[in-house]
C-alpha cells in the first residue's frame, strides 16, 4: 500500500511523540528505535518486514540482558521498534553501529539511540564514519540529497540482499 507525503511527515511525529512518552517512562535508561530503510512510497512490503524482524532479532541478541522494555508497531508507514536499555547511551550507539556496520542486511537498518534529552547520538560522536549510499561509496546522505540513483536501482539491490539474506 503506498503512503502519502503527509501520512509519512505524521508518523514521524507520532514517532517522535512516542519516544518522548518512553523517555519520560525510563528516564534512566536509553531508547534504542529501529526502523528499516525503504525508499519509496511503499514502506510495508515482503522486503521490509523480513528486514525489520532480522533487525529486531539482533538487537534483541546483542543487547541481551541490558532491554528493560520493548514495543514495536508493524504499520502502514513502517514498522518500528522501541527498546529500553540500561546500558548508557555510548555504550548502547556502539552496539548499534556495530549491528548497522556487520550483519548482512545492517544497511537497511536504521537504528537510532537517544539518552535522557531525546536527542539522538551520531556515529561520529561514538568514532564512527557516516553511513555509505546502499550503491556508491558516496555518503547515503549526499546521494539522497542529489538523487544520485533511482528508486528502481534502489529497490533493486534492496531485494537483492534482503533474497541472499533468506537464501
Amino acid at each position: 500500500m503506498e503512503i502519502t507525503l503527509d501520512a509519512l511527515l505524521q508518523s514521524r511525529d507520532n514517532r517522535h511523540q512516542l519516544q518522548q512518552q518512553l523517555l519520560q517512562q525510563h528516564p534512566d535508561g536509553t531508547l534504542v528505535c529501529l526502523t528499516v530503510v525503504m525508499p519509496g512510497s511503499v514502506k510495508r512490503n515482503l522486503y521490509s518486514v523480513v528486514t525489520a524482524q532480522a533487525a529486531l532479532t539482533t538487537l534483541l541478541d546483542r543487547l541481551g540482558e541490558h532491554v528493560i522494555a520493548t514495543r514495536a508497531r508493524d504499520l502502514v508507514t513502517g514498522y518500528e521498534a522501541y527498546l529500553i536499555t540500561d546500558l548508557p547511551v555510548l555504550e548502547a550507539k556502539r552496539v548499534t553501529c556495530d549491528i548497522e556496520d556487520s550483519h548482512p542486511l545492517g544497511r537497511l537498518f536504521d537504528i537510532d539511540v537517544m539518552g535522557a534529552d531525546g536527542l539522538p547520538i551520531s556515529r561520529q560522536e561514538v568514532g564512527g564514519e557516516p553511513r555509505r549510499c546502499l550503491l556508491c561509496d558516496h555518503e547515503s546522505r549526499w546521494c539522497m540529497r542529489n538523487h544520485s540513483h533511482t528508486q528502481e536501482e534502489l529497490m533493486a539491490h534492496i531485494e537483492k540482499l534482503v533474497n541472499d539474506y533468506v537464501r
